[in-house]
């Protein structure tokens, strides 16, 4: 269970460094929207045959970084992001 929430920090920082700009996102939140992408991910991969969820894979973790990359550009269009240059 340490594991899991520890990859899910890691793939929401990873996320949160792949996405241009400025989050105000805080620890709480990086690490949920980690943990949900690598669930999401996860998923895809044990649906597409690359192993189970709870397993770690190539596949699975690329996949549950997209996840997490979209999962935050949803966060950040939700909270309302003053979007003005």
């Amino acid at each position: 269970m340490v594991g899991f929430l520890v990859a899910g920090l890691i793939i929401g920082a990873l996320a949160r460094l792949l996405k241009p700009g400025k989050q105000n996102l805080g620890l709480l939140a990086t690490l949920g929207l980690g943990v949900v992408g690598s669930l999401i991910g996860g998923t895809i991969a044990w649906l597409i045959g690359s192993g189970s969820i709870w397993e770690l894979n190539i596949l699975g973790f690329v996949l549950s970084v997209v996840a997490a990359l979209l999962l935050v550009g949803t966060a950040e269009a939700v909270t309302g992001k003053d979007r003005t240059a």
